[in-house]
């Protein structure tokens, strides 16, 4: 989940002008909009396809809206997951990802059921600090393979002359956007305003860089239920364990530092336990369903 900037927070019972469905179809439009990139963006962080973190997206975000602890949070596929998802699927495959997935989920429902999700107050402010800076490190490193270009053989090397020239800066272009245009405007999203216009720019002067098309396809249909196709037996769940332990502890902390930021901001308390039973019922369905999971999105 990460926090709708500017956007109001709706109590349950406030809800039923006209007014307020008209505030809520927006911020949910706007909350859309802004997730799609990210959810792709994480996708190839993680090794996986993009529809991969776009049912994450979808179903985690459904479902922690219907039982989490709170409003004005919103929930899918983060960076803090793939990063450490990316290991798993190098050495296994995707269908580990999704057995390690439900097996995270499990884990975070028990952790709401014992009430766990209380010790977040316990945790220093310095210590949140280093861990949100900490991830934007590890995501930044992820991306770097991004500046690499394959040639016909296979082999793999940095770019060099003009395309590092112009991917370089296209990159500084969209961080300059993102930058600016909170200054100018809080309507719409900066990721998605410097998506759109850089796009554009790229698109009206057919500036030659890599594209997402080029790395994949993003063509499918809804997501469908299925077990996932790994053996069901001790050394599966050796190989998953780790990982689902791993994940299931960041993305509750994650998800309850974004929860005690959003109290911080409205002045409200948000129910812990209710977050971390929701994060984890999102998560067992998200694996039945081909996700690659998520909690919530700090940003």
């Amino acid at each position: 989940m990460k926090t709708a900037p500017d956007l109001p927070i709706i109590e349950p019972q406030s809800i039923g002008t006209f007014a307020r469905y008209r505030t809520e179809i927006l911020s949910g439009l706007t909350v859309a909009l802004a997730l799609v990139p990210e959810a792709v963006a994480f996708s190839f962080v993680a090794g996986v396809h993009p529809l991969v973190g776009l049912y994450a997206a979808f179903i985690v975000g459904l479902i922690t809206a219907c039982f989490g602890g709170r409003p004005g949070m919103i929930s899918g596929a983060t960076g803090a997951l793939a990063v450490v998802m990316v290991a798993l699927v190098a050495s296994h495959g995707v269908q580990y990802l999704f057995a390690a997935v439900i097996l995270m989920g499990i884990f975070q429902i028990l952790a709401g059921i014992f009430k766990l999700g209380k010790f977040i107050r316990m945790v220093p402010h310095p210590v949140m600090l280093g861990f949100v800076n900490g991830l934007a490190i590890v995501i930044f490193i992820a991306q770097l393979n991004q500046f690499k270009v394959e040639d016909h053989l296979g082999n793999h090397s940095w770019m060099t002359g003009f395309p590092l020239y112009m991917t370089v800066g296209l990159v500084i272009l969209t961080m300059g956007v993102i930058w600016a245009t909170p200054k100018i405007t809080r309507t719409i999203p900066a990721p998605l305003m410097a998506i759109a216009s850089v796009s554009f720019l790229v698109i009206v002067l057919n500036i030659d860089v890599p594209r997402v098309g080029d790395l994949a396809s993003i063509k499918g249909a809804m997501p469908a239920f299925s077990l996932p196709d790994v053996p069901f037996n001790m050394e599966t769940l050796k190989i998953i364990l780790p990982y689902s332990f791993i994940l299931a502890a960041i993305g509750l902390i994650e998800s309850l530092l974004t929860l005690n930021l959003v109290a911080e901001m409205t002045e409200t308390h948000g129910g812990a336990s209710r977050e971390c039973s929701a994060q984890g019922l999102a998560n067992v369905v998200t694996g039945f369903f081909g996700g690659m999971g998520g909690c919530a999105m700090i940003g």
